[in-house]
């Protein structure tokens, strides 16, 4: 099945978003860790140089810079890896970010198997999980370059914590400009009776994919997309399990602690039903191209057709 890829990453797509939420904010600022140019921070650099700090290799510092800057009235976006934006500086999202439910947004770069060929050090597979529990902060995940541009400036005008979680490369296209974006809401792709994917980031293509060879040999699936995996949208799920009957969430992320487990508290405790969930197994990946790494690593689109038929037919 052929795929069209879009023009810019989502990485790309972020900095150009900023630089306009930047025109409207003219107390945004940008501090990186030696990730200004890789996680979109460029185009701001350029057109408002003392808005965009670049520290070093100093993550943790980032963070505190981020929450200090914030306390006196700024509107911050902090960037680095995934991987470092998520695990290294756990402890400064926790407490001096969170705790005091500062406005700074937390951008992640190479989020999931995006990292690639940098290998298991810069895949961020864990980050959602390592986040997830922390109050105040909302975690979000763009699928697209177009959905990137619209999620930006959504978080930019939201004020509090925010974990946005983006790619490397450019991704498949899968929205358009039209695309809606609102905190805590799922987005309904596709209609399906038989059962549902909720998915989210990389993973939508792959779902698209799966949904449109699953309804050529008859199978009648919804798709949802989650870009927002906290706070989640407990109703789309509750909907989809009361009219479904049959859940399955795919991610570019570990099956534990990210959109999967986020979907099966609910589940567990509000409408219990079957459940599957699609994505990294509990293992560290190898080095690769992001694409082809999906397609290893359970998110290949006929991977996803084989285990939903499997699940159907037992239903």
């Amino acid at each position: 099945m052929s795929v069209m890829f879009d023009r810019v990453s989502t990485r790309e797509a972020f900095g150009e978003a900023l630089v306009k939420m930047a025109d409207e904010y003219p107390n945004l600022m940008y501090v990186a860790a030696d990730t200004l140019k890789s996680v979109g921070g460029t185009p701001l650099k350029n057109k408002y140089p003392s808005r965009a700090l670049n520290i070093g290799i100093a993550e943790q510092n980032m963070a505190l810079m981020a929450s200090g800057m914030a306390a006196s009235g700024a509107k911050v976006f902090a960037a680095s890896y995934a991987v470092f934006s998520s695990a290294r500086i756990c402890e400064q999202i926790r407490t001096f970010i969170c705790y005091p439910n500062l406005d700074v947004k937390i951008i992640a770069g190479l989020g999931g198997l995006s990292g690639g060929q940098e290998g298991v050090t810069h895949q961020g597979i864990e980050d959602i999980g390592i986040l997830r529990s922390i109050p105040n902060l909302v975690i979000v995940e763009a699928a697209d370059a177009a959905s990137t541009r619209v999620i930006t400036e959504a978080i930019t005008h939201y004020t509090g914590p925010v974990y946005l979680r983006l790619g490397r490369t450019a991704s498949p296209t899968v929205f358009d400009e039209t695309y809606t974006f609102t905190i805590g809401k799922a987005n309904l792709l596709q209609e399906g009776e038989m059962a549902t994917i909720f998915t989210t980031g990389a993973a939508v293509s792959r779902a698209f994919q799966a949904e449109k060879l699953l309804r050529k040999e008859g199978y009648d699936v919804r798709v949802v997309e989650m870009p927002t995996i906290k706070p989640l949208d407990e109703e789309a799920v509750l909907s989809a399990a009361r009219e479904t009957g049959l859940i399955f969430t795919t991610e570019d992320h570990m099956i534990t602690g990210g959109l999967g487990s986020a979907v099966a508290e609910v589940l567990s405790t509000q409408y219990p039903c079957k459940l599957v969930r699609i994505g990294i197994d509990d293992e560290f990946t190898q080095t690769g191209d992001h694409e082809e790494l999906l397609d290893i690593y359970n998110l290949h689109p006929d991977h996803i057709v084989s285990v939903v038929k499997e699940h159907i037919k037992a239903k």
